[in-house]
């Protein structure tokens, strides 16, 4: 009996941490105070590996830098009442997002030239590293897939214009065999990509057309609450959805509720699908708005 409450009291002790048996499994025994220095070592390790668990493939905290999405969103960035929200990124492994949700995306802010070739185009025509790259000849591109494509599709001779953020087109020279990317120029580009929040419109294969404030898919104008709002734009260079534009199979056409100063598709044109992150659903300031968003805990 004595044997077997012994062992039961034995038991119940508390184990050492990981991170001392295999210390001791090597030969090493570390005093009191190193062994409580250790265990804290452990413990702080395992909390940060959760916490980047729970970051990159459940949930993220974050907030939007200008008023696109206002009312729904308050991004006001000099505001102290900026809305501050949880984003969703695991139940879409399951279902997909529908046109009326709020989404979350990866989205390419600028096209830089991380550097620059000697003696290649780029570099004769003065391109400076680290320039943030605009238009390709003079049209606007935003992303460096898109760049290439429209540098691709130039003719033979065509003279190559790149504009950047900071002067006046750059003449890197008339097109040539083998010119197919910036890479050929002496460019070694990159693009800096942040996270965007819009409202998903229209998918894959559907159309979309923005009219007289209304916005049409497929040719019936969308109602509802989440679309009770005129879509107006007060900035220039709209390019997508002025006629009726076929959204691409992969992609999305997203618009800011606040239209009319929403950076958005009808000027850059579509998210891939790919670059998903995931939906608003519970906004954490400030606190007399604190509570479900975008319909999540709505039965």
């Amino acid at each position: 009996m004595a044997r077997t409450r012994r062992e039961r009291r034995e038991r119940k002790e508390k184990k050492p941490a990981v991170i001392l048996r295999i210390a001791r499994h090597y030969g090493w025994n570390p005093g009191r105070g190193v062994s409580w220095a250790l265990e804290w070592v452990e413990v702080l390790v395992v909390a940060a590996a959760l916490a980047l668990l729970v970051i990159n493939f459940v949930t993220v905290r974050m907030h939007v830098p200008t008023d696109s999405m206002y009312p729904t969103i308050n991004g006001d960035p000099n505001s102290f009442a900026a809305d501050s929200f949880f984003v969703d990124r695991i139940s879409y492994y399951f279902r997909d997002p529908v046109p009326g949700d709020i989404v979350v995306f990866w989205h390419t802010e600028a096209v830089l030239a991380r550097g620059v070739s000697a003696n290649s185009p780029a570099a004769r025509a003065g391109l400076p590293k680290g320039a943030q790259i605009v238009s390709l000849n003079r049209e606007p591109v935003f992303s460096l897939k898109e760049t290439n494509a429209l540098l691709a599709s130039l003719p033979l001779g065509t003279r190559i214009y790149l504009g950047t953020s900071s002067g006046l087109p750059l003449d890197l020279g008339a097109k040539t065999n083998g010119t197919a990317t910036l890479a050929d120029l002496g460019v070694s580009a990159g693009e800096r990509r942040v996270r965007y929040v819009k409202r998903l419109i229209a998918t894959g294969g559907q159309t979309v057309q923005v009219r007289d404030g209304r916005v049409y898919v497929n040719g019936s104008p969308l109602t509802g609450p989440r679309f009770d709002r005129a879509y107006v734009s007060n900035l220039p260079g709209m390019r997508y959805a002025v006629e009726p534009t076929l959204v691409p199979q992969g992609s999305w056409f997203v618009l800011g509720d606040n239209s009319k100063d929403s950076f958005d598709s009808r000027y850059w044109g579509f998210v891939e699908s790919h670059d998903f992150i995931g939906e608003p659903y519970l906004r954490v300031w400030p606190l007399p708005r604190f509570g479900p968003m975008n319909g999540y805990f709505h039965f």
